[in-house]
């Protein structure tokens, strides 16, 4: 085992682009563009479409019970629920809730709401070793928003999954990947431990806030999944085209967002693992 170490930060809700030209916004690293929230890149507005749509796609077709771990800045939960699924929020603490709004803004009703066939639940309990869920509970396990490399003993998050999932359950989740650990390593000059980066077993990386993060191969996630007991369906980046790209694209036109989007989609459907974070859907096997 031989474990590494860099900065990162962390992810968050898409920031609105502002008017500033690209030729007038600093330079930035390629890693800068995930180890800060860049308040100037139009890649989180993106980034953020692109996780919603493979989400829609990867959905169960009928209405099923699902559990999400991704935390409320995912904004996965409402969307499975306006598709028809019932959902199970599963959140660290009561403070990560989200928030009901105001009855009333400034003595006006609020708009009506959106017809929804889904429910979500919020529960605060153990996101890790899912210690307050039955066996066999769910039909899917939803675990975006990089929670899997948060957690470091991945390998027991992931039994836990296939614990709580039906037999023909699946489970989609997002990781951190070498790719990232990589160019953050040689962004901070650990150039030592960025040597062993590639052969490592474990990769760990601290972020700027003090958390740890894990990073993964495509090939180390697929060992884990079998290692759990679930078939790994596929695993595939989640974005290849790069973050400067897009600013400079949407900066251009921001009504190229949609294209963008769809051009990704068909982007991460070959086998180049480039990317920064990985995607993976697996399968827990039907009982004989």
């Amino acid at each position: 085992m031989q474990p590494s170490a860099s900065w990162a930060g962390h992810e968050s809700e898409p920031w609105t682009p502002t008017e500033t030209p690209v030729d007038q916004r600093p330079a930035r690293s390629p890693a800068a563009h995930f180890a800060t929230m860049e308040s100037l890149s139009g890649y989180w507005r993106f980034y953020w479409a692109v996780a919603g749509a493979q989400l829609s796609q990867w959905l169960p077709h009928r209405p099923s019970r699902l559990l999400d771990l991704s935390s409320p800045e995912f904004r996965g939960a409402p969307r499975a629920a306006a598709a028809g699924h019932n959902v199970v929020t599963l959140l660290p603490s009561a403070d990560m809730a989200p928030r009901r709004s105001l009855p009333l803004v400034n003595g006006h009703a609020p708009a009506p709401r959106q017809e929804s066939t889904g429910e979500v639940r919020s529960v605060v309990g153990d996101t890790t070793f899912l210690s307050a869920l039955a066996d066999d509970t769910f039909d899917g396990v939803v675990s975006d928003n990089r929670v899997l490399s948060q957690h470091l003993a991945t390998e027991a998050s992931l039994s836990e999954i296939a614990r709580v999932l039906r037999p023909g359950g699946r489970t989609l989740l997002c990781v951190d990947s070498v790719v990232l650990g990589m160019a953050l390593l040689a962004e901070q000059d650990y150039w030592p431990q960025l040597s062993h980066a590639p052969d490592a077993d474990v990769l760990l990386v601290p972020w700027p806030d003090g958390s740890i993060t894990r990073c993964f191969t495509a090939e180390q996630l697929t060992e884990l999944l079998t290692g759990a007991g679930l078939e790994p369906e596929w695993v595939k980046p989640r974005t290849v085209l790069s973050a400067s790209t897009v600013d400079t694209l949407l900066a251009d036109d921001p009504r190229a967002l949609g294209d963008l989007v769809e051009m990704e989609l068909k982007a991460t459907e070959s086998d180049d693992y480039v990317g920064v974070h990985l995607l993976a859907s697996a399968r827990k096997p039907a009982r004989p």
